[in-house]
């Protein structure tokens, strides 16, 4: 390792050159990465819900819809702005009254149920229908385009004006995001380092990292939103212990060479690659559980954070030393002593207690597990964004004047007899929750015959194979209430049509909560068993995975678990994304303490010396490690007005505060109390577990009291 370390110090300034041209590549890919604000189209695509878009698009020419209301516009108006908006590209067809009957007939004389499909006393609703998928980029500027014609007096619901408003909300702060994590990670590292100038270059190479796997992530095609507004946050959490890591030991090697700043870095950078390596194997391992997911938001994460953590340790161990030996001077003079006490009192204390902590442990653990599996989680997005956005208000207006909160679509035989398919609308109608049906037979009624409708209306509602029917809906998206709902809707249709079924953001959001529930539970074993075997083969011990797997588990119960004393609602998929950063990254803490405790027994101390060592020598490393974490995370937390994002970078926060607390108070314990079993299963120990044994048997045994 310190031949490739002599060899990047030669290279130094071709490296620093290198590293700012590819800038210039890595931007123009960040820019044509395509961004999907879409969650629910990562399920997978062989559900009823995501095939019944498929089929949308191939026999409708349809894929999103979305629903306006317009308020205060005369029919003379809205029949102008319906002209406007079909003329929009990406809108295939535009649902109003005057598609059933003559805009001259009075709406007054319009059959009743036409009359409540489309009118409010304050207002008039139309439907439109977007040629492309809900989530796509023609789609959302379609969305774009009708609030611009339409003004202040128009609110577009619908998936499609959802994402357009999560991708305007997402887009005007994740600059913030890298900003607030750059300044608070920049406080954090000039009060834990010794100089305060090097925060600067830590941030260049981490940025460069960013820069590098952001544009990288063109070959990918796309990535999510929340992937790409965690990814900078995430990566600086992850990946700049690294940088903490390389000049603590390059501080150390100029006090072996101190007339050789170049020979230093060298051996530095052997020694940092070698501990790099080792402490982002388990990040890596965490992140590619995510990839288990058949919900492919979690590949999607996955990759790019995994990628993020490989690219952060090789700037780690090429940009970042070319940085310090070339402006090595300027950084010696902004040198300072150490700003942090020492912490051998606080190790005294925690040793004295263990056993007190211990008790502790196995005190918390019940409350950890129920808040664990008792905390509320939400699927619908809609409900936690700000409630001036237009999509927002579009929704509390639908429900407000149309009992609509959500809506339905049905696809089944176009063959069917339109007798039943008013029968079949009847039963569905009767549903509790569902307040209106929208079909070809249900607008049309059976009073008029089919040849008299024009061909627009049957284009709108039928096709060869098949034919929709809009549905609307009382409950909310993702609630209990609708999801049984969809059940016996879907029940129904399969009487009249066994190939029939139900599509929208209701049912995808229903197979999203059965699909996540049953990929959470295989990416949880994943990244357990991932790291267990990683630490197994590292420490080369089968207990010490076992302890140090469950000191981590039991800091993301606590985490996850004080959500439900707080009565906080966490996004859906915070405790999966959770629980594999948190074991991945945090992990490395009780790695870093428990390697130390094993050289020291090794070398001939007992135990109790053995693990003084290593608390005394690590919980300074874990502190800084820790606050780094949380600083890089914090503030978005508290910034962002995207609940989901917000509450992750929280639970991230809150974890790394957790996990240093964990292993600073209960490892010790942990490896002070097993330290016999330990010695006995693991290794290159095992001699002191015999040592132990022969120590026991030449122990002479007590005089017995009675004579």
């Amino acid at each position: 390792m310190e031949k490739m370390g002599k060899l990047i110090v030669k290279l130094r300034i071709p490296i620093l050159i290198l590293a700012i041209v590819l800038v210039i590549p890595s931007a123009l890919g960040f820019l044509h990465t395509r961004v999907n604000y879409d969650i629910l189209s990562y399920l997978p695509k062989d559900i009823d819900t995501m095939q019944g878009q498929d089929i949308m698009l191939d026999e409708f020419g349809k894929g999103g819809f979305a629903f306006v209301v317009l308020e205060g516009m005369d029919d003379n108006d809205v029949m102008k702005l319906k002209s406007q908006i079909e003329e929009i590209d990406s809108v295939e067809n535009v649902l109003w009254y005057d598609s059933l009957a003559n805009a001259s007939i009075p709406k007054e004389v319009l059959p009743k149920n036409i009359y409540e499909i489309f009118n409010s006393d304050s207002s008039t609703l139309m439907a439109v229908f977007f040629n492309t998928t809900s989530s796509d980029d023609a789609a959302l500027d379609a969305v774009v385009k009708i609030r611009e014609l339409a003004g202040k007096q128009c609110f577009v619901s619908g998936m499609s004006a959802v994402v357009e408003d999560i991708k305007e909300l997402t887009m005007s702060e994740m600059a913030m995001y890298v900003v607030i994590a750059a300044i608070l990670n920049i406080i954090v590292l000039s009060l834990t380092m010794d100089s305060f100038l090097i925060p600067l270059f830590f941030l260049s190479s981490v940025g460069l990292a960013i820069i590098y796997n952001l544009g990288t992530n063109f070959m990918q095609g796309q990535i999510s939103f929340i992937t790409l507004a965690l990814a900078a946050v995430l990566q600086l959490a992850v990946t700049m212990d690294y940088s903490v890591f390389l000049r603590e030991s390059y501080n150390e090697q100029k006090r072996i060479y101190p007339d050789d700043n170049k020979h230093a870095m060298a051996v530095a950078i052997g020694k940092t690659f070698t501990s790099v390596v080792s402490s982002s194997v388990t990040t890596v391992a965490g992140f590619l559980a995510l990839c288990f997911m058949t919900f492919t938001l979690g590949l999607d994460l996955g990759i790019v954070m995994a990628k993020g953590v490989i690219i952060g340790v090789i700037c780690c161990v090429t940009v970042l030393p070319s940085m310090i030996l070339v402006f090595d001077k300027p950084i010696t003079k902004t040198v300072h002593k150490e700003l942090i006490p020492s912490f051998d009192g606080i190790s005294n204390f925690i040793l004295k207690y263990h056993e007190v902590f211990a008790v502790l442990f196995i005190a918390l653990l019940i409350p950890a597990v129920y808040g664990e599996t008792h905390t509320n989680v939400y699927y619908n997005l809609t409900s936690t964004l700000p409630a001036d956005l237009n999509s927002v208000a579009a929704s509390a207006k639908l429900e407000e004047e149309y009992g609509m909160s959500t809506q339905h679509i049905l696809l089944f035989d176009s063959k069917m007899p339109s007798m039943e398919v008013r029968k079949m609308a009847d039963e569905i109608e009767s549903v509790e929750g569902v307040t209106k049906t929208i079909g070809f037979d249900t607008l049309i009624g059976s009073a008029i015959p089919e040849e008299a409708v024009p061909d627009s209306l049957k284009e709108l509602m039928k096709s060869d194979k098949w034919q929709m029917m809009l549905i609307g809906s009382e409950y909310e998206v993702a609630s209990p209430e609708v999801n049984e709902q969809i059940a016996e809707i879907s029940d129904i249709i399969k009487e009249y049509d066994k190939t029939g079924m139900v599509i929208g953001e209701s049912a995808a959001t229903k197979d999203l909560i059965e699909i996540t529930d049953r990929d959470f539970k295989i990416v949880n074993i994943m990244s357990i068993a991932f790291v267990f075997v990683i630490i197994l083969i590292a420490l080369r011990s089968i207990t010490l995975p076992i302890i140090l797997v469950s000191v981590i588990e039991f800091a993301v119960l606590i985490n996850v678990g004080l959500s439900c004393y707080t009565h906080t609602t966490i996004p859906f998929i915070a405790s999966v994304v959770i629980g594999t950063i948190q074991l991945g990254a945090t992990v490395d803490y009780a790695i870093l303490m428990t390697t130390r405790y094993k050289a020291e027994r090794i070398s001939g101390k007992d135990k109790h010396e053995a693990v003084a060592i290593a608390l005394r020598t690590s919980i300074k490393s874990i502190f800084v490690s820790a606050l780094g974490f949380f600083a890089a995370t914090f503030g978005v937390g508290i910034y962002s007005s995207v609940d989901m994002i917000s509450q992750l970078c929280t639970l991230l926060s809150r974890g790394a505060i957790v996990s240093m607390f964990t292993v600073n108070l209960i490892l010790p314990a942990m490896l002070l109390l097993f330290d016999r079993v330990i010695a006995a299963t693991t290794l290159d120990m095992r001699h002191l577990s015999k040592a132990g044994k022969k120590r026991s048997a030449k122990r002479p045994k007590k005089a017995s009291a009675a004579v």
